[in-house]
């Protein structure tokens, strides 16, 4: 079946009213459609702890992506709908980018929004295509008996990767043996490491400089930081586990995966962004946005929960009932989890530094997502653990990821510049 004639099929179905979620509702409510929130503890919660707050009912509705974006297209091409605003990831409006209302007169009421998530709502227009709604991330974690052994003059919330390297070094020559983390075990985030913090930070790249000079650069500095890892880490998965036992004294992980450290022992742990290199302060958001289509039926409303979902109660609510983090300047209330707030305190000053550098999640790949992961953990495994010649190794790796990119046709996402067709590697 063609594109064409699912999408005409999709628009019949539409006006039969045989989508899910549509309801009897649908058509007095503000219908919220979103591939967010899908966990219905999550999605009860957004329905009774954020959204019913609003002046106006909302019928906030999760779906799967497939079904998300079949439904918005039916509208589309219907030219006209029920949907009146959609919840997704960065990568979820880029094929919408045409039919995004511009967003950019919104009043939002004297919030500030993270510049940097911003700039990505743009879509590489001069449109905002959309708002940022709410991110996840992952940042850096260290027991706070290492933060003696800082560099002196080092600045926790504005580390180079120099300067990690330096601080773990004396943290193996002081305290008889290596004291960092990485979670490079089987079921670690190794790959999202190299994908959204090292490359960014040293290639202003992704894909297309995969084997330039800079990568090059930033793998020989990731070997020198793997002189002081601990040498269990090709074991580790989850880095809460290791910072309790005091196995490892500073790690890198998800959020998720150090909140029970922070939670168990809140006074003995802090949280602090990724470090910077010569192209800035990569790090790896997970960006969620709220845009508003062109077919949708009340523009004010849309326009109206729009700018509600970016209020700094609204974003307090979203964060209890999801576990993603605001995007607005925003107080923190005592109430909440150790974890989230000590989370929450890196990932806005990481989002927000001066030199941050967002790599996002690899996007348009398809069933090639799983051999795009494995480049880059391959790459790691050859240079670092088995010590084979880099720029060999690149050039080798290279090809294999020109061919997933090339048979994906898998456009450029940030930092690496857009493209039209297959993101090139160089």
């Amino acid at each position: 079946m063609t594109k064409t004639r699912t999408t005409t099929l999709a628009a019949a179905l539409l006006a039969a009213g045989t989508f899910a979620g549509t309801g009897g509702s649908a058509q007095a409510d503000i219908l919220f459609w979103s591939t967010q929130a899908k966990p219905v503890e999550e999605t009860q919660a957004m329905r009774e702890e954020v959204l019913s707050g609003f002046d106006e009912p909302v019928d906030y509705q999760a779906s799967d992506g497939g079904p998300w974006l079949t439904r918005i297209q039916a509208e589309l091409e219907a030219g006209s709908g029920t949907i009146g605003v959609l919840g997704g990831l960065h990568g979820d409006f880029t094929t919408l980018t045409d039919n995004l209302v511009d967003l950019s007169d919104m009043d939002l009421g004297g919030v500030t929004v993270n510049e940097t998530f911003q700039q990505l709502g743009m879509l590489g227009t001069d449109e905002q295509k959309y708002l940022p709604w709410m991110q996840a991330s992952y940042v850096m974690a260290a027991n706070k008996k290492a933060l003696e052994y800082l560099p002196e003059g080092a600045d926790i919330n504005a580390l180079t990767y120099d300067e990690l390297i330096a601080w773990t070094k004396t943290l193996a020559e002081e305290t008889g043996g290596p004291k960092f983390g990485f979670p490079a075990g089987p079921k670690g985030l190794k790959h999202r490491f190299f994908q959204g913090y090292l490359y960014p930070s040293y290639t202003n790249s992704m894909v297309t400089k995969f084997r330039s000079p800079e990568a090059e650069e930033a793998w020989n500095k990731f070997k020198e930081l793997w002189q002081y890892t601990n040498p269990a880490s090709t074991g580790f998965a989850f880095m809460q586990e290791q910072l309790l036992t005091e196995d490892v004294w500073v790690a890198f992980d998800h959020t998720a995966r150090l909140a029970d450290a922070f939670n168990q022992r809140p006074d003995d742990f802090v949280a602090f962004p990724a470090p910077a290199g010569p192209t800035g302060r990569g790090f790896m958001p997970v960006v969620a946005g709220v845009a508003i289509p062109e077919t949708a039926p009340d523009m004010e409303a849309a326009k109206a929960l729009a700018t509600y979902m970016l209020k700094p109660e609204t974003q307090i609510a979203t964060l209890k009932a999801t576990n993603f983090f605001p995007v607005v300047e925003v107080d923190l209330p005592d109430d909440m989890p150790a974890a989230v707030k000590i989370s929450g305190a890196a990932i806005a000053a990481m989002s927000g530094a001066e030199d941050a550098n967002p790599g996002l999640l690899p996007m348009g790949l398809g069933d090639n997502d799983g051999k795009f992961n494995q480049v880059y953990i391959d790459t790691f495994e050859r240079i670092v653990l088995a010590g084979q010649d880099v720029r060999a190794v690149l050039d080798e790796q290279a090809e294999t990821l020109r061919s997933i990119m090339e048979e994906s046709g898998a456009p450029c996402w940030a930092p690496d510049e857009p493209s039209e067709g297959a993101c090139p590697v160089e």
